[in-house]
């Protein structure tokens, strides 16, 4: 483990010098119109709260967006990590760090210093003003927090709020995510761990505060919304009644996901159906979507993408899987177990895990239905690699699987699409593939809170009674209505091509991240030269939706 370490990070050092924005470099930061916009002292104040300056799509995207934003004559401050966190986003089991070198020194020995540097390089050659949450925190109060955090007792910590704020939620959250996890039992140094990410997130918190309580911000700017540091920059905000804009990437080459508030993972489950109910469909938006969605079998046009070559044929998928297409097929599609936890919140069920296997007990007994588990590829092809197995975790409870269940593992090369094609109707707990399945008319049953729900398109059942009252009407032996299955592509639309904005500058390459900068003048970034840029930054100066006019530039 320690050799391999050594490896990733080295490996990971080189890949940072390749990947990185030098703007200092780009003669853009040498013109007069450069000079004139920093100097303007005009505008609205917007913090970019990247802090952590290692994570790379964070201050390649970030970085682009305080130099559009300047060019819009605002004035930018930057917020970065200097060190002072126990626990952080660029904290990750077996890929920065051991278990126990996290348990002992936190990111410090290892991660600080190179985070510290990339965090500088990239932003101090803008010229903008740089904060930092060590800066903001004065020795007394570091005392208290370093206290609170080894005495408050350890089953509290989860629920553990300051001053309204959710402190102990995030700190849980990003411990999950450093152990790949949905929960935290059975690892050594849980709770040592635990304890670290509580410390960084009251740190977070107490800066951020202090932060905006010396200076008016209009908008605050940053990555994720959830885990450790970014989520209390996000609790701080809303507390505080300050607005502020999350961003990810999105599947589709070049482009990104923003959204107001929150992050997309949560906004997208409340957003009006009248943002796209009543858009005008077409043949040319019909065309546009049915190339897309075919595309998502392979990935053609995505860069994020978790089933490299996947198999279509499905009489051999039928043998593979002992499967009998002349009899109803039920599909189930799970999520990443830990990716779950954090993202999705808890619905009919407490959780993913107990939605599967009370699931899987349910149809077991139906020996008239094939029912087809597939788990999520990601577990073992994701940048961060599950350390639950949601196939261990159904052997645990189910020694013996009735005879009508078929597990398709994560690894396997089966196409996802191709077996869902085939089923009568697909149970899904919070998967994006909601989207495409309805927009394909197969009926989709949600027992979680995934984004499909409540767009009038699947069974959303509330309660545990309704949800297996639901699953003993199977099998439909009936595809969805036309007049849905439209209403289901206009979704698809909206969400494919209107929410997901694509960006000129950023393009993609191999390997972390996705996606690298290439600007060549600042013309190209100047208001009116990209559309997407352009939707991006009217989202952040005045509050407009994050939704791009797709449907005109066909």
């Amino acid at each position: 483990m320690k050799d391999n370490l050594v490896l990733l990070r080295s490996l990971r050092a080189w890949r940072l010098f390749t990947v990185l924005p030098i703007w200092k470099k780009v003669n853009l930061l040498h013109s007069s119109e450069w000079s004139t916009a920093i100097r303007a002292g005009e505008g609205k104040n917007v913090l970019i709260a990247t802090s952590v300056g290692a994570h790379l799509p964070g201050v390649v995207m970030e970085s682009l967006l305080a130099v559009a934003l300047i060019m819009r004559k605002t004035r930018v401050d930057v917020l970065l990590c200097d060190g002072c966190l126990e626990g952080c986003l660029d904290c990750m089991l077996g890929i920065t760090l051991s278990e126990k070198e996290m348990a002992d020194w936190g990111p410090k020995r290892k991660l600080c210093r190179l985070c510290k540097w990339i965090g500088k390089r990239v932003y101090k050659p803008l010229g903008v003003k740089i904060h930092s949450f060590g800066g903001l925190i004065d020795d007394a109060m570091r005392r208290e927090i370093k206290k609170n955090a080894q005495e408050i007792p350890l089953d509290q910590i989860g629920t553990y709020t300051y001053e309204g704020l959710s402190i102990g939620e995030h700190a849980l959250a990003g411990a999950l995510r450093f152990y790949a996890r949905g929960v935290l039992t059975d690892e050594k140094h849980s709770e040592a761990i635990l304890r670290k990410y509580f410390e960084a997130s009251l740190m977070a918190a107490y800066a951020m505060k202090r932060l905006v309580k010396n200076k008016k911000y209009d908008c605050v700017v940053f990555h994720h919304g959830i885990y450790v540091p970014q989520g209390l920059i996000g609790e701080v905000c809303r507390a505080e009644g300050i607005r502020m804009v999350n961003w990810n990437p999105a599947y589709r080459k070049k482009c990104f996901i923003f959204s107001h508030g929150d992050t997309y993972h949560h906004t997208l489950m409340v957003e009006p159906v009248s943002s796209w109910e009543n858009l005008a469909w077409n043949d040319r938006i019909e065309s546009k979507l049915a190339e897309y969605l075919k595309s998502r079998w392979t990935g053609a046009h995505d860069w994020i993408w978790f089933h490299e070559k996947p198999r279509f044929e499905v009489d051999q998928i039928a043998k593979d899987l002992n499967l009998d297409y002349s009899k109803p097929i039920i599909g189930i599609l799970t999520n990443v177990f830990w990716d779950a936890q954090l993202h999705y919140p808890a619905n009919v069920f407490p959780n993913m895990l107990e939605w599967l296997i009370d699931t899987i007990e349910h149809l077991g007994k139906r020996i008239d239905l094939q029912v087809v588990i597939r788990i999520h590829p990601a577990e073992v092809t994701a940048s961060i690699p599950s350390r639950q197995k949601l196939a261990d975790e159904i052997a645990r409870h189910f020694p013996s699987l009735s005879q009508n269940i078929r597990i398709v593992p994560p690894e396997s090369n089966i196409s996802t699409y191709a077996v869902m094609e085939k089923c009568d109707s697909v149970i899904i707990y919070g998967t994006k593939t909601g989207v495409e399945l309805t927009s394909m008319g197969i009926p989709v049953i949600v027992a979680g809170e995934a984004w499909i729900r409540n767009k009038g398109l699947t069974e959303d059942p509330r309660t545990r009674d309704e949800y297996f009252k639901t699953l003993d009407l199977l099998p439909l032996n009936k595809r969805m209505e036309k007049s849905k299955i439209e209403r289901a592509r206009k979704y698809a639309f909206h969400f494919f091509f209107r929410r997901m904005i694509p960006v000129e500058a950023l393009h993609p390459q191999k390997g972390w991240p996705p996606f690298q900068l290439k600007v060549n003048s600042l013309e190209s970034i100047m208001p009116g030269k990209d559309k997407g840029l352009d939707v991006i930054c009217d989202g952040i100066l005045n509050g407009e939706p994050f939704i791009y006019p797709a449907e005109s530039n066909l």
